[in-house]
């Protein structure tokens, strides 16, 4: 992947909740995008993910907690969740915890990440588009879709919505809708076709049982606005993705922090080994980029 020499990367090889205070002054973060270990029981190499179900949401409320105090006031925090058949309300009880209970967030906007799609191509053909992770069951269908839940202080945090707009399939309605301004970009509105993209190798393409598409980080930090000076960061950074929307939308900079030293080694060498010294004997040590 290509560099840019605009985006100050650090990198933190530790717990956000202890780290975030430490490395990440307040008010300090513009948006944060990220995706927290769900509860499902997923294997990562570090982290165990089969916390009580209290436990979980009181950690989720302590991590929260220490991210509110870094954004700044007008913020947004794009957060990622999934469940499963197994826990279906996962989602829906972290954002009730956040919002309504503990009042940390507004919730401003819902989005349905879409990661696969029985839709017509040409021909009229129904076909596939994307990619899931079938199940097997006699009850439940196959889940292709995620939410990503933009969380802000107070509801009010405007966004730049054409910047991930889409042209208008009929473009006698550029003229005839006044709010499209004569421009031929509409709103992508809350629903988002983002699909993996094909791997042949899981092991070595996507060594991580849980990550998001880097394309999908790249919508939430241009929906947000003023990407150029804006600071991103990621609590739970796995093997880089948001670092690397980040460095593609060529913000002023990005934080991320992680656990694992193996995740954290791959992030850095996708992102070119020249621009991080991995020590994982000082693990608060910044991987820290030169630009």
């Amino acid at each position: 992947m290509k560099m840019n020499d605009l985006t100050r990367i650090r990198l933190y090889h530790e717990d956000c909740v202890a780290g975030i205070p430490v490395r990440v002054g307040g008010g300090h973060v513009d948006l944060v995008v990220t995706s927290p270990p769900y509860n499902l029981g997923v294997k990562y190499n570090t982290y165990q993910d089969t916390k009580r179900w209290g436990d979980y949401i009181e950690w989720t409320v302590r991590w929260a907690s220490v991210v509110r105090d870094a954004l700044k006031d007008n913020g947004s925090v794009f957060l990622n969740l999934g469940c499963s058949p197994s826990s279906p309300l996962l989602p829906h009880a972290v954002i009730h915890a956040l919002v309504e209970e503990h009042k940390l967030f507004v919730l401003q906007n819902t989005i349905h990440w879409v990661k696969s799609i029985a839709m017509p191509d040409k021909d009229g053909q129904e076909i596939q588009r994307g990619h899931y992770k079938p199940i097997n069951s006699e009850r439940f269908i196959n889940d292709c879709h995620e939410y990503v839940f933009h969380l802000t202080k107070h509801g009010s945090t405007a966004l730049d919505r054409k910047s991930v707009g889409v042209p208008y399939a009929d473009k006698s309605n550029i003229e005839r809708w006044k709010h499209s301004n004569g421009g031929d970009l509409k709103c992508r509105g809350n629903t988002w076709f983002v699909p993996y993209k094909t791997i042949s190798n899981r092991a070595k393409d996507r060594p991580h049982p849980a990550t998001f598409p880097t394309a999908l980080a790249v919508n939430c930090i241009r929906l947000h606005g003023k990407s150029r000076n804006s600071v991103v960061m990621d609590p739970f950074l796995g093997i880089g993705h948001a670092c690397f929307a980040a460095v593609e939308c060529k913000v002023k900079e990005f934080i991320g922090f992680e656990i694992d030293a193996e995740y954290m080694k791959i992030a850095s060498d996708v992102l070119d080994c020249s621009y991080f010294k991995i020590n994982q004997k000082n693990p608060g040590t910044p991987h820290q980029s030169s630009a």
